[in-house]
């Protein structure tokens, strides 16, 4: 007993640590659902917006110390700019992804590890402005950074970009691994010099994930999950992040280390709509 207790004070300083020191940044036919709105506006949502189905929820109910990095409610992602849905920089997940989360969060934070989100559930509103994003290929402003060894014009063809995503289910999420304690990542600049994805730890944007091999949301097949010339430490943190979220009950897309869905789904054959807010979900 003495041992279990010190152990789950660990746990419990770990995560006061983490809270202290980080703040939010910002087969079967498929459907896209936009349901009605169920009246009221919230915070961050619209009188005309659809709402989420009672099944999602905000991660940071669930599990308040996982630190939530939410790029695409930035300017700093692939496309330059804030994506369209992205109301409030938040993580929405399904009910049961976020419970197999925080079960994957309390085995790292033993071992002096945080995760961290980068995306969650993605409307398809969101997509959509990634699609017509891919299909300006005038647009070039972050290429030095997300996909400097990669034409835009074969993003489609080459898997990067979809007219789908997973995300839009609800049970997906993009994330890494941070050492605690953590530190915070410095806020990008619009207009700043890029430095490539792929480059050196030291030479890439400033971020507090342990090295992965690759920035977030690299556009290059060094992202692959177990491409062989990642080794050395970046191959044990990607397999370090890979093993914990398997046990929790998450699936690695081989192409995307960051990248992992929780099986099985609450909704496998439905993408939705509502936008990222904290207005989206109905309040129990």
């Amino acid at each position: 007993m003495p041992r279990l207790a010190a152990t789950w004070r660990g746990l419990i300083a770990a995560a006061a640590a983490l809270l202290a020191l980080t703040a939010v940044p910002s087969g079967a036919a498929a459907r896209t659902v936009a349901a009605p709105s169920s009246g009221g506006t919230g915070e961050g949502a619209r009188a005309h917006d659809p709402k989420a189905p009672r099944e999602f929820v905000a991660l940071r109910e669930v599990d308040p110390t996982i630190i939530q990095e939410i790029r695409y409610a930035t300017p700093h992602d692939f496309v330059g700019v804030p994506v369209t849905g992205y109301r409030e920089p938040m993580c929405i997940l399904t009910r049961d992804a976020a419970r197999a989360l925080h079960r994957a969060q309390l085995s790292f934070l033993l071992r002096g590890y945080s995760l961290k989100v980068y995306d969650c559930y993605r409307p398809q509103r969101a997509v959509d402005h990634f699609v017509a994003w891919a299909k300006d290929l005038s647009d070039q402003r972050m290429k030095a950074e997300f996909y400097p060894r990669v034409d835009k014009s074969v993003l489609f063809r080459d898997g990067y970009i979809a007219q789908k995503s997973g995300h839009s289910r609800g049970s997906t999420v993009d994330l890494t691994l941070v050492r605690l304690p953590a530190r915070p990542t410095r806020p990008y600049v619009p207009g700043e010099p890029l430095t490539s994805c792929f480059g050196p730890k030291a030479s890439r944007f400033p971020d507090n994930s342990l090295d992965m091999g690759t920035g977030f949301d690299c556009f290059d097949t060094l992202a692959h999950t177990l491409d062989p010339r990642t080794g050395g430490q970046q191959r044990a943190n990607r397999l370090l992040l890979k093993a914990g979220l398997e046990r929790a009950g998450f699936v690695n897309y081989a192409d995307e280390w960051w990248h992992y869905t929780f099986s099985p789904e609450t909704f496998p054959d439905t993408y939705f709509d509502f936008p990222v807010a904290r207005g989206s979900l109905v309040r129990h």
